[in-house]
């Protein structure tokens, strides 16, 4: 079930051991992954300090794109809840004086949306 949600572009929970273990190289000295989520090769971290998207492109996946956030670039967000049919929810990121979400990132049910809406929530405001 994980292949088909990763195909169906929903994204799975990662551990934080794994992610740290990874990509201790671009966090910074106090700072510490608090949850991470993976779509397909793509991963995307809330740290204690930022939002961090991992970009992996190329077909080796060696050439990476760090996106880093602060907490206080992002300007608002919205969450969509999954549905009877629509098996996924949705995640909205605006950043500060952008009119369109920046980021959008959808999540399988196995996810409990309403504790990473919850968890950006306690960062943001």
């Amino acid at each position: 079930m994980k292949i088909l949600n990763q195909v169906l572009g929903n994204a799975s929970e990662v551990s934080i051991e794994k992610l740290t273990q990874k990509y201790h190289k671009i966090l910074i000295s106090s700072e510490n992954i608090e949850l991470g989520f993976q779509l397909f090769r793509d991963v995307f971290m809330f740290t204690n300090k930022r939002l961090i998207l991992v970009d992996v492109q190329g077909l080796t996946g060696k050439k990476n794109e760090y996106l880093s956030l602060p907490y206080k670039s992002i300007s608002r967000f919205s969450l969509e809840t999954a549905g009877t049919f629509d098996l996924d929810a949705e995640l909205k990121i605006w950043i500060s004086g952008e009119n369109a979400p920046t980021i959008s990132k959808k999540f399988n049910k196995s996810i409990d949306i309403y504790e990473v809406q919850k968890f950006l929530a306690d960062k943001v405001m």
